[in-house]
């Protein structure tokens, strides 16, 4: 897809997303401080709002940059910032891209995760986001067409949330709980499936 069905995908998935927030507070208010529903809130309010300032002829990597300040920016939270570096490590690998295709999007996918892994101090199986994001990429990269890519994804991921359950938490406040995280299910693994199944809501464009 082109620069603007990108920022309409982009802007429809986050209307979509916000409407798990209370979920992802709740999620977070059991291993962690509860403020991921209002940073996926306020995050996802801003970078709508920025998109709508973008000039006409905004690359993909431009958009990209786009997201990753006003995220950054809307919520002094960790996440906010390990989500904002993400983008922005995926926006490196739409340099000089026109056409945002399902290759193109597994690449940026597994860029955002490599770098919140690297910032995080994290890997898989460690009960945080990566191990939402990481098998998702996998399954886009895999995937035939944007469709049944992004079906794959989606599947992936909320086979990560529900592996999480069984993990201890090992990074961040929810590595305080110790063996009492156990049985809880990690808040931004479930707000990466949320999204990817928000992205799939708002209609994928044919192209992708």
């Amino acid at each position: 897809m082109h620069s603007t069905e990108l920022i309409e995908q982009i802007q429809r998935s986050l209307k979509e997303v916000v409407k798990h927030a209370d979920e992802l507070r709740d999620l977070d208010q059991a291993l962690g401080d509860g403020d991921l529903g209002i940073t996926i809130t306020l995050g996802a309010g801003a970078v709508i709002e920025a998109l709508e300032e973008l000039p006409d002829g905004a690359t993909p990597a431009e958009i990209a940059r786009a997201c990753a300040k006003a995220f950054a920016n809307a919520n002094p939270s960790t996440m906010a910032a390990l989500v904002a570096g993400g983008l922005l490590a995926g926006s490196k690998t739409w340099k000089d891209l026109d056409d945002v295709d399902i290759a193109a999007a597994a690449r940026f996918v597994k860029a955002a995760g490599d770098n919140i892994a690297q910032r995080g101090k994290t890997q898989i199986g460690d009960k945080t986001i990566v191990d939402a994001i990481m098998p998702a990429a996998e399954a886009l990269d895999a995937g035939e067409d944007g469709a049944s890519g992004l079906d794959a994804a989606i599947a992936a991921a909320e086979k990560a949330v529900v592996d999480t359950r069984s993990l201890r938490s090992r990074r961040g406040r929810a590595a305080w709980l110790q063996e009492r995280s156990i049985g809880l299910q990690d808040p931004g693994a479930t707000a990466m499936w949320r999204f990817l199944e928000s992205w799939r809501t708002a209609g994928v464009p044919a192209r992708f």
